[in-house]
């Protein structure tokens, strides 16, 4: 099938060259995208350039264009969720959900607010604090979200003023283009463009004159050529990279009671969320019950294409991460790791793989200390409370973490003791628009969401005058 085009000042754009878009639940290539050239790339950031001169200074209308892009999308959720579906692999109702998620995030960025703020009056002078578009935004998101992760960039991006160029994931580029067309019905033109290509795209927007902000998220290793590339010309900088988050569990804990929160805090879109548990750490006189209740669940859960009736997972989105994951987890078991549920990719066509709970893994296998992404996780067994935390910061990563157990005072105590940007309390991945979002140490620069997330988007600007 020819997929969805790119945007260019609010008109969809053809492209010279194309590339194959690969259904990861039959490894067969089921679309074309198109490849954005470096001309057409400089059209777009002209466009944008030329669009912000109206838009930054429309409050009202950002606003209102928020919301009409939100409507957009919720008409056109069903098509979107298929795009998404087909391309990333996730189930037809976890695409649904994405959807809704992407334009409640939407909403939420439009209910910001960007008040000046009085910082001297001292009856001689005054001085104003206002906060002001920085200008065109280099948007550029992954794979396993990505309509949300856009919704992310795009909501405070345009709320502050700014317009934006975004460029999707090669691997999953559909839904990202859809939306793009979708939303240039209600915005005016330039505000929002909407290119695709490879890794060259994506060096050729971080380092384009024009862009006064990149916002990315992705690995650890592309963040740091995007920050090499952004420095030339001292861009502004969000980087939401990768993370090898710790579950703690305490003494107290009830294995049943938890055991539905740790699975979905670690198996949730197939393992594939940055934010996700990578490691479970418990106490050795509870390691054999959370074992056995986390893996079965693992044999429960039901893996397979998206569109299939009652899937809860689908597979991994693409071939280079599903042989990673496959590699991850096999090192680990020819170590002296076992498998308590799953260990191995599963029958047939497609990216799939069973969901995969390791005992016996420790710190030094790579399962452990690297990030795995993917539907596998290690239970390690801890004997002291200082110990799991030790072991649980130990790590160049920094995103999120979770404590769970009976005493939520307990529980909040060792929370606070993680080094991480969000510390869950029996829960993971409890995320809201309201709430900032980053990680600390090499897990990311900046944060998002909420009123910090929309100041990311901004440059301070004194106003300072006489008193009248």
């Amino acid at each position: 099938m020819s997929g969805p085009r790119m945007t260019i000042d609010g008109r969809v754009a053809a492209a010279g060259s194309t590339f194959g878009v690969v259904d990861p639940a039959t490894g067969e290539v089921f679309a074309d995208a198109p490849e954005c050239s470096r001309d057409q790339l400089g059209a777009a950031m002209d466009a944008a350039t030329r669009a912000g001169r109206s838009w930054r200074a429309a409050e009202a209308g950002r606003i209102e264009g928020l919301h009409a892009m939100a409507d957009a999308l919720d008409k056109g959720a069903e098509e979107l969720a298929g795009l998404l579906t087909a391309e990333q692999g996730k189930p037809l109702g976890a695409a649904r959900f994405e959807v809704s998620e992407t334009t409640r995030w939407l909403r939420a960025a439009a209910a910001l607010e960007l008040p000046a703020e009085t910082i001297l009056d001292d009856g001689t002078a005054r001085a104003e604090l206002r906060r002001r578009a920085i200008g065109v935004v280099a948007a550029i998101t992954p794979w396993n979200y990505p309509l949300l992760l856009a919704g992310w960039k795009l909501g405070p991006a345009l709320r502050a003023g700014n317009t934006v160029v975004l460029k999707p994931s090669p691997f999953t580029p559909l839904a990202t283009l859809r939306l793009g067309e979708i939303v240039n019905e209600v915005l005016p033109a330039g505000v929002v463009n909407v290119v695709s290509g490879g890794d060259d795209l994506g060096a050729w927007m971080t380092s384009h004159p024009a862009v006064g902000k990149v916002s990315f998220t992705g690995s650890v290793a592309t963040g740091k050529k995007v920050m090499t590339s952004a420095a030339d010309s001292l861009k502004r900088l969000t980087l939401e990279l990768g993370g090898n988050d710790a579950a703690i569990v305490l003494d107290d804990a009830d294995p049943e009671a938890i055991g539905k929160g740790l699975f979905w805090g670690a198996f949730i879109n197939c393992g594939q969320i940055c934010a996700g548990i990578k490691r479970i750490y418990v106490p050795e006189a509870l390691h054999d019950d959370i074992v056995d209740v986390l893996a079965e669940r693992a044999r429960r859960v039901r893996v397979g294409p998206g569109t299939q009736e009652g899937v809860h997972l689908g597979p991994i989105q693409n071939r280079p991460q599903f042989d990673r994951v496959r590699g991850l987890v096999a090192d680990a078991l020819s170590d002296g790791a076992s498998a308590a549920a799953g260990g191995a990719p599963l029958d047939g066509p497609g990216n799939f793989f069973a969901p995969t709970i390791l005992t016996g893994a420790r710190e030094g296998m790579r399962i452990v200390d690297e990030e795995q992404f993917g539907p596998a996780v290690p239970v390690l067994p801890y004997r002291t409370l200082d110990e799991a935390v030790g072991r649980a910061n130990a790590t160049r990563f920094g995103l999120s973490g979770s404590v769970w157990g009976s005493d939520l005072d307990r529980a909040t105590d060792v929370a606070g003791q993680l080094d991480c940007g969000t510390a869950f309390v029996n829960d993971h991945l409890a995320l809201d628009p309201g709430l900032p979002f980053g990680g600390s140490k090499e897990s990311g620069l900046g944060v998002e969401n909420g009123h910090w997330g929309l100041e990311e988007f901004t440059q301070l600007q004194v106003v300072h005058r006489p008193a009248a």
